[in-house]
């Protein structure tokens, strides 16, 4: 995990650091009051970054390349691109631009989150994708509705402050959060999946020998960072296909066998574990469950008794 902070008052200085964190760009006027703060977190495939500006601040800014994603907890954020004029306030998230063009814009006295990750995550954890569909593409800016707009806050939030910030978050905890989030933008944000008919499937795909390759791999791969795209490849059939084979014939999707899957090899590893030296939080981490009541929660459900109680039992 990479972290950086920048704390200025000098414009000159947060161009330049903007200019090398995001894009290229341009800060317009010489505003007084000028500091700017900046708190980032980052892996290989996601930054997420925490600003606070205290003053307005106009931008004008290059190619992202990235999905960019911004949440904002006060003032302002407008939006001006290609003639634009969206405003932004409290509580709103949204996506500031597409990852292949340029953008403007202001911030007035914001505080505001920013996640950043790569658009190819988007075609990856996409529920559509017949052959031959292409990369899924963000086609809107706001959210679809306020339901959705809380949810993809939510979850940039618990990202920045439960997964990355986490001193024994692992890999496959901090891939598998960032799956879940390009899989909410998907669910939230207006995009070409959402336009398309998921019902187009030949219903053979969907069969037992489908969720029998599904599972077998998941069984051999739970330990891997792996979601719907690598399921579904695996089970040589499209990612919707292996969802219908799993709901007709197990009575659940494939994410949510991966989950089980995971949680009983944690049952495994408890009930295996000197207490004296193991721990719950330690065993959730390490397959893939950064939220520590949750884990507890779906291990209750799932083997009628807490996590605890496992380890306890495996005492010496």
């Amino acid at each position: 995990m990479d972290t950086l902070r920048f704390d200025s008052t000098s414009l000159e200085a947060t161009e330049e650091f903007m200019s090398r964190a995001y894009a290229p760009m341009r800060i317009g006027g010489r505003p007084q009051g000028t500091r700017t703060r900046v708190e980032r977190t980052a892996t290989e495939r996601i930054s997420v970054d925490r600003l606070a500006l205290d003053y307005t601040m106009a931008y004008d800014a290059g190619v992202l390349n990235r999905v960019t994603l911004l949440s904002v907890h006060s003032g302002t954020v407008v939006d001006t691109t290609g003639g634009r004029h969206e405003v932004y306030g409290p509580g709103d998230s949204f996506l500031i631009t597409r990852p292949d063009r340029p953008y403007t814009g202001a911030v007035h006295a914001a505080r505001y989150t920013v996640a950043m990750f790569d658009p190819a995550l988007l075609t990856e954890v996409a529920a559509t994708g017949a052959r031959g569909r292409g990369p899924i593409e963000l086609t809107g800016h706001r959210a679809i509705d306020p339901a959705a707009n809380r949810r993809l806050g939510a979850t940039m939030a618990f990202l920045r402050d439960h997964v990355l910030t986490a001193p024994d978050a692992g890999e496959l905890v901090v891939a598998t959060a960032v799956r879940h989030l390009a899989a909410v933008t998907l669910a939230c944000l207006p995009n070409t999946a959402m336009a398309e008919d998921g019902h187009r499937l030949d219903s053979r795909d969907a069969g037992t020998d489908t969720l029998r390759r599904a599972m077998a791999f998941i069984e051999e791969n739970a330990h891997r960072d792996i979601g719907l795209a690598e399921i579904a490849a695996a089970a040589f059939v499209t990612p919707r296909a292996a969802q219908y084979a799993f709901s007709r014939h197990a009575g659940t999707t494939p994410l949510g066998y991966l989950r089980r899957v995971r949680l009983d090899r944690a049952r495994a590893e408890l009930e295996a574990a000197d207490p004296r030296t193991a721990s719950v939080s330690a065993t959730a981490m390490r397959w893939g469950f950064a939220h520590q009541g949750r884990f507890a929660a779906a291990y209750r459900r799932a083997h009628g008794i807490p996590p605890s109680a496992s380890l306890r039992r495996s005492g010496v």
